[in-house]
């Protein structure tokens, strides 16, 4: 499974979709994840990959870790995993 498809089920899992709901272009607020979803996430995508990712929950806005859209996402984790490796 490619780190989309990934993250796409771990978004959808936790907005109570299906993966095909999930686009690219989408926010997190489209999708209806809320902040204690948004952190369940971080940590499900932190353990599908084994990395640790710079989020702080407190403030996200601050975090080197780019939540914007699902494609930000997945840009994301390919350079920490690239970085990790």
């Amino acid at each position: 499974m490619s780190t989309q498809d990934k993250i796409i089920a771990i978004l959808a899992e936790q907005a109570l979709l299906a993966p095909s709901d999930v686009g690219l272009d989408n926010s997190l607020e489209d999708l209806g994840i809320d902040s204690m979803s948004l952190v369940e996430s971080i940590f499900a995508i932190e353990e599908a990959f084994d990395i640790t990712v710079p989020f702080n929950a407190n403030d996200p806005k601050q975090s080197d870790f780019d939540i914007s859209t699902v494609g930000s996402i997945i840009a994301a984790v390919d350079a920490l995993k690239a970085e990790q490796a």
